[in-house]
């Protein structure tokens, strides 16, 4: 499956509707640490068909960024069934990532 981009006019759709955990990522294309992360969550979205995953930049969606309080980035937020059940921030290796979603 591959990477959705979420806004806050989708967010609703895309991530509380939803009918697999989804595996949201808060990123900046100026952020270094951002772009060490992208390869990792492109590869889980390839990998994973029970799981929805999406990208917010926060850039282009201050309002969900600040909703979630999302302070740092990268930071990782995993849903399921409508509600945010963990979260990381900073980079992180994919078995971490992985963990986060079981």
């Amino acid at each position: 499956m591959s990477v959705i981009t979420v806004t806050k006019n989708n967010f609703e759709e895309e991530v509380l509707r939803s009918d697999k955990p989804v595996l949201l990522d808060f990123w900046a294309s100026w952020c270094g640490p951002c772009r060490m992360m992208s390869p990792i969550v492109d590869d889980i979205a390839a990998e994973r068909d029970d799981v929805k995953v999406g990208k917010v930049n926060v850039d282009d969606e201050p309002e969900l960024a600040n909703s979630f309080r999302i302070m740092s980035i990268p930071t990782l937020v995993v849903f399921k069934d409508g509600k945010a059940v963990s979260g990381s921030v900073g980079v992180r290796p994919k078995s971490e990532i992985l963990a986060m979603l079981k």
